[in-house]
């Protein structure tokens, strides 16, 4: 067999690098593009980042609650998102119907899906292009799925609950996090053997990025509210970041002020900002939308695209001033996010999207009574039915808390919290009377079940 002669490999070495760098030095240009996974209404929503307009939704499965049912097409909870090395296609990852769907970027259309294991989270190609490796995360393995056939080729043993994996550059190491385990492994790509286990804060990370420069990767802890960042050489842990309540994704920029980190709070209606330096630092903190979760750069870094899992839109946060510009409606409940230069130039970009199949989520903060606990309710309207969705935080742990609309006779939901105080739950049904008055100016509030069912027993309320 003929091979390059050692000059010629590195000559193509180089102009990888210079088409990299380019890419990476690249403002949004037409083409590019922003895709939203959207859990509640089953679509990826498709982003002009140029206009900072909705092109449309790609339709992957019903809106909810019309997933109740057996359902024999159609996805259940598009949640995850990852992308092919030249954008050319994206992969949608659904939890409720297990499985991971092939999208093309350039006319918008399925052309593969695959069905692997329980409640699958996250999924990305391989560094070469070939494979896609999806976390299963309701189970202990990571499914390798053939780029080209969409076939599962083989199964990775992993500590119970992988959350996400990425790779190095060179394809020779992956990096996976846990969302039930509290380590991170990482795995030879070649082999697909764990190499390495790195102890770590909480036991329950949905993310994980690397820096521009590959030498670290930084992970979230959703369940304690930190950041992890670790050596992808030494594979040493170099700092834990306290960061807040409900850290969700992060994602890099390179400003003139360096390298930042951009990490959503989901709990607190932020975005952070950190330096990354040998120890990084809090520089910045930017009030958004409701419930920011996922997160990422344009290719320059002149803008943080911020999906809000409540308020079913997209941030746009330029890093200079670290200011929302733009505020763009999508699905409903985005949860990953990704920005990808060049995905869609042809003549055909626009072909197959579908109009915005849902309308605006309203929100409503609750306030503590007292000294403990905090909260949200997000009101959808879904046809004929209507949404009431709660999120607790700091109250009692393993105890059951009661949602009131004032005026109605009955809670609209009962939530259990966890052994953190936290709980979040739907209440699915004809409740337009509830949410009627909770999109004016009714009182919702929440009471320890038990300690009575009026206004003046609530632990929170909204304000």
């Amino acid at each position: 067999m003929n091979r390059p002669f050692p000059h010629s490999r590195l000559r193509l070495a180089a102009l990888s690098l210079a088409f990299a760098s380019a890419l990476a030095d690249a403002a949004p240009v037409p083409g590019d593009r922003v895709y939203t996974a959207d859990q509640n209404s089953n679509t990826v929503s498709v982003i002009d980042p140029v206009s900072n307009a909705l092109l449309g939704q790609i339709v992957l499965g019903n809106v909810r609650p019309d997933v109740l049912s057996p359902l024999y097409r159609g996805e259940i909870n598009v949640h995850g998102m990852g992308f092919s090395p030249d954008h050319k296609t994206i992969v949608a990852i659904s939890n409720g119907s297990n499985s991971v769907t092939f999208i093309d970027t350039e006319t918008n259309t399925v052309k593969g899906k695959t069905f692997i294991g329980r409640s699958p989270h996250e999924a990305f190609f391989t560094a070469d292009g070939k494979a896609v490796w999806a976390v299963v995360r309701g189970e202990d393995y990571i499914s390798v799925i053939d780029a080209k056939t969409y076939k599962e080729t083989s199964r990775i043993k992993v500590p119970n609950g992988p959350g996400m994996v990425q790779f190095l550059p060179n394809n020779k190491l992956a990096f996976v996090v846990s969302s039930f385990t509290p380590e991170v492994v990482v795995i030879d790509v070649a082999t697909q053997k764990i190499i390495r286990s790195i102890p770590v804060a909480s036991p329950f990370s949905p993310f994980l990025q690397f820096t521009p420069d590959f030498k670290e990767m930084w992970m979230t802890h959703k369940d304690v509210g930190k950041v992890t960042r670790i050596d992808t050489s030494t594979f040493a842990v170099k700092q834990v970041i306290d960061t807040g309540l409900v850290t969700n994704h992060l994602g890099f920029a390179r400003t003139s002020r360096g390298v930042l980190a951009y990490v959503s709070i989901g709990g607190e209606n932020v975005v952070k900002v950190y330096s990354t330096g040998p120890k990084a630092e809090l520089v910045d903190t930017i009030p958004t939308g409701a419930l920011p979760h996922g997160v990422w750069p344009s290719d320059d870094g002149s803008r943080m695209y911020v999906g809000l899992e409540n308020g079913d839109a997209v941030n746009v946060i330029d890093t200079a001033t670290d200011k929302v510009i733009e505020t763009i409606p999508v699905g409903q409940a985005p949860q990953a996010l990704v920005y990808l230069s060049g995905a869609a130039v042809g003549a055909n970009s626009t072909m197959h999207l579908a109009p915005r199949v849902n309308k605006d989520a309203i929100n409503v903060q609750l306030k503590p009574t007292g000294k403990q606990g905090t909260g949200f309710v997000v009101v959808r309207r879904l046809g004929l039915f209507d949404s009431i969705e709660s999120f607790l935080f700091k109250l009692k742990p393993m105890t059951v808390y009661n949602v009131y609309v004032s005026g109605q006779a009955a809670p609209i939901g009962a939530f259990t919290t966890n052994d953190k105080g936290m709980a979040n739950g739907t209440a699915i049904g004809p409740l337009r009377q509830a949410t009627d008055k909770t999109a004016s100016a009714a009182t919702v509030y929440v009471t320890e079940a038990g300690a009575g069912d009026t206004l003046a027993a609530a632990v929170l309320r909204s304000m």
